[in-house]
């Protein structure tokens, strides 16, 4: 849904339990936050856009890719371009990270860890598990804090600030950075919001799997697909029916197995594991959108 040039995240109908903040704010930047450094590192199709976000609202932004042509737009609006993520980090009030999985996040985790100075807030919104997230929070040097914030919503809603965050940990001394990315839910202590986000993404996984099951038998059973697709969507899986035609959308099928396989190895789900085989099966859809299950 692996390098760090990838999305984390795609579109979801989950609604939101204490929320707190507005979507996409333009007016709450306080002067305090508005004069906050960033760093962001990772910038595929969900880091991308929500890094111009925070350009665009006025952060002082260095970026970092490990493809770094990806950053040329963003250099081009005012960005500064590191050279290494360490670079990207050393002068961060704020850094934040949207990468492909657990081990190109401990893998960026080795490189600016040295470099992070005391009172910076790591960000890391990237899914990659509540174990990760312990890792990291092990490891972080003196005065530096982490929150583990990963994502629902995909391209458009990351380009229009309309995200639901999932947060573990204190994001008051980030929320104007936050409130332009979208909507906060409060998870808890570390590790909730990564925690939350596995329940999340695998439900709609699974729902976008169990449409393709459901379509596949009505072909079998000589039902037009267009049929069998609107109903479905007037019933309780209408929002899988959206997401499984949804074409606005990118999330690979490849980052979909990798959140598929952190739920499998922190719990016993049979479903899911059925899930995760027909997900890998054929690889020429790894890099497809998850709606390709489907087609």
């Amino acid at each position: 849904m692996n390098t760090t040039d990838s999305t984390d995240s795609t579109d979801s109908t989950d609604s939101t339990d204490s929320t707190v903040g507005t979507a996409g704010s333009d007016a709450t930047d306080s002067a305090a936050g508005s004069r906050q450094r960033i760093a962001f590192l990772g910038l595929g199709s969900m880091g991308l856009p929500m890094a111009r976000r925070l350009l665009d609202a006025g952060h002082p932004l260095t970026v970092w890719n490990r493809t770094a042509a990806k950053a040329d737009a963003l250099v081009a609006g005012g960005a500064v371009r590191a050279g290494s993520p360490a670079d990207a980090v050393r002068e961060a009030d704020v850094v934040i990270t949207m990468l492909a999985d657990p081990a190109a996040a401990l893998a960026v985790a080795d490189a600016i860890l040295p470099a992070l100075r005391p009172g910076t807030h790591w960000i890391d919104t990237s899914t990659v598990g509540p174990d990760t997230v312990g890792v990291l929070a092990a490891r972080l040097p003196d005065g530096v804090t982490l929150i583990d914030a990963p994502v629902m919503g995909s391209v458009d809603r990351a380009a229009t600030g309309e995200l639901l965050i999932l947060a573990g940990g204190d994001t008051a001394p980030v929320a104007a950075v936050l409130d332009r990315l979208g909507a906060v839910t409060a998870c808890g202590g570390p590790g909730g919001g990564a925690a939350l986000k596995l329940v999340l993404i695998n439900a709609v996984i699974g729902g976008v799997a169990l449409i393709g099951e459901a379509l596949a038998l009505a072909g079998a059973l000589g039902l037009p697909r267009e049929l069998a697709l609107r109903t479905l969507a007037q019933g309780p899986l209408s929002g899988a029916v959206a997401r499984a035609t949804a074409t606005g959308s990118y999330f690979p099928v490849a980052l979909a197995a990798k959140d598929v396989a952190l739920a499998t190895a922190a719990a016993k789900l049979p479903v899911l594991e059925s899930v995760h085989r027909a997900l890998t099966e054929d690889p020429s859809l790894l890099g497809e959108d998850l709606a390709a299950v489907v087609r």
